[in-house]
């Protein structure tokens, strides 16, 4: 649904363009739901890429922040509701704590008023600028990630 497609959109463009290590996932789960807690326990690092809004920057603009960052809710409302640091909070609950991170990109409409596919123009913009911030993420845990056109590691310069 219009901007807030851009996590999907960047699994999408990341499964197809590079290859990762074994001990590398990239998923698509769409929501931060309580149903993702199970999945925790299996990685010792976890980034969120996803929309955000009223970050007080220009729609487009990539943020990186950090789950503690946003607020955790008094009152569960339902799934959508379920923050990223919500889910943590109960993964510590059951004995298991992943680092976790985040990237996000200032949406300008995640509410069209017709099903829209495909992003605004701002945030189709920062497309590159996510990709380049997710890969060198990587890069700084030692995550050799390969370019599929060349075959060789990701440069960690250029994202085209």
């Amino acid at each position: 649904m219009l901007d807030e497609g851009i996590g999907p959109r960047i699994a999408h463009e990341l499964i197809e363009r590079f290859e990762f290590p074994g001990n590398v996932s990239v998923l698509d789960r769409a929501s931060m739901g309580m149903q993702l807690l199970s999945e925790f326990k299996s990685y010792d690092v976890i980034l969120v890429v996803d929309a955000v809004d009223h970050t007080g920057h220009p729609s487009g603009t990539v943020v990186r922040f950090m789950p503690e960052d946003l607020a955790r809710y008094d009152t569960f409302h339902g799934a959508h509701d379920t923050r990223f640091v919500d889910v943590l909070d109960a993964a510590e609950l059951l004995g298991y704590r992943p680092e976790g991170y985040c990237l996000g990109v200032q949406i300008e409409n995640m509410q069209p008023v017709e099903f829209t596919i495909g992003l605004t123009p701002a945030v189709e913009a920062a497309v590159p600028l996510l990709l380049y911030s997710v890969l060198s993420f990587l890069t700084k845990l030692d995550i050799v990630v390969i370019d599929k056109k060349t075959n060789e590691p990701w440069d960690g310069i250029t994202i085209d």
